[in-house]
């Protein structure tokens, strides 16, 4: 008997698109009060618009802004803010470079607010498209990296989580009452949590953090908030890769009550015992997006390939519980130009195509 079954692979962005050069080198002349507030603007709103119109050209169904606004995925919400300043933790990448954590200032006067909600980059997107809008938010563990070791005269620690707890959730909820199709928390923290801790207490911490945020949604919320995981990506080089992805950190990952994640696969060596790791321990209402790019190989995966691993993604995870996404945001920190827009671009059309050709085949084996 002939059988009309049709199932269809999601396929998205994690988030950042390389920003044009054009754009940093106005935000640094803005900087320097070299051009007005006016002409930053619609320096802005014209990348923006370029990228949801490049986005759309690839066949993207999801978008996202391309966090062109965002100075980076993890300041956003306190870039400008009296609340903090430069030189707390300190992380280093495979290649030698570093980036700092900001740190909350002594002089603080309680409670921690963010100074930038997500909600305006979806506000501003919604300009320049009718399709729907994810938007990616940081992590409620990435923001406790802020307190310093040294306790705050007048601000506990235990004050600042409760205050910080409130602002995550408030930016997540903002997000979903705009309207965003999904929510995607930023949570690269999490492997490197291993990588300084290798114990795995710390990752303990940060996985309590979040779900102490995620217990205030509901299970409808629940299933339009997902969490993304990567070893970074920055100047085309990570911070924990070498963390093992399995030991630990999936099964405590997935043990969160999201209905997706978002996670880097492509550059893994060890690709099998992953599917493997992940079909063990995901849950039923779970979908996994497997990251099918490497954003910090210049190299653009041909459709053939990413067709390939998804049909091995196939033989152990059910094909209602997967999809495909890129590795991480081409462009997390708004100045890093190690990946050009054009890679970025081809890189997600080479996604999209390969996500179909996969669902052309499971559709025929499932209708044989």
């Amino acid at each position: 008997m002939f059988q009309n079954i049709k199932v269809t692979i999601p396929t998205e962005n994690i988030g950042s698109i390389p920003r044009p050069k054009e754009l940093i080198d106005n935000i640094n002349s803005f900087k320097n009060g070299m051009i007005s507030k006016e002409q930053m603007d619609k320096a802005y709103e014209e990348s923006i618009k370029d990228t949801i119109e490049k986005l759309k050209k690839c066949g993207c169904s999801v978008v996202t802004d391309g966090e062109q606004l965002k100075p980076s995925f993890l300041t956003y919400p306190i870039s400008g803010s009296a609340q903090c300043e430069d030189n707390g933790l300190e992380i280093t990448f495979s290649d030698g470079h570093k980036r700092s954590v900001p740190i909350l200032s002594s002089l603080i006067q309680p409670p921690f607010k963010y100074k930038t909600y997500a909600k305006e980059y979806i506000d501003n997107a919604r300009k320049y498209t009718d399709l729907p809008i994810k938007q990616s938010v940081i992590s409620v563990s990435a923001m406790s990296l802020l307190y310093p070791s040294v306790s705050i005269n007048n601000y506990s620690r235990e004050q600042f989580i409760k205050d910080m707890l409130n602002e995550v959730e408030r930016d997540i909820r903002m997000c979903l009452e705009a309207g965003a199709q999904t929510v995607t928390i930023d949570c690269t923290e999490a492997r490197l949590a291993l990588k300084l801790d290798p114990s795995g207490d710390l990752l303990k911490q940060f996985i309590k953090l979040n779900d102490q945020v995620l217990t205030r949604f509901s299970p409808e919320e629940l299933k339009r908030i997902g969490i993304h995981s990567c070893p970074g990506a920055d100047h085309d080089s990570t911070h924990s890769m070498e963390v093992d992805y399995c030991r630990i950190l999936l099964p405590s990952l997935l043990q969160l009550p999201v209905g997706k994640f978002y996670l880097e696969f492509a550059a893994e060596s060890n690709k099998q015992d992953i599917i493997l790791c992940i079909s063990k321990n995901i849950r039923p209402e779970q979908i996994i997006f497997f990251g099918v790019t490497n954003v910090n190989d210049p190299r653009i995966e041909t459709p053939e390939e990413i067709r390939d691993m998804l049909l091995e993604i196939y033989k152990y995870i059910p094909i209602e519980q997967f999809g495909s996404c890129d590795d991480c945001g081409f462009s997390p920190f708004f100045d890093d130009l190690s990946t050009s827009r054009d890679i970025a671009f081809a890189k997600i059309d080479a996604r999209i195509k390969g996500t179909k050709l996969a669902e052309e085949i499971i559709n025929k084996h499932l209708n044989e």
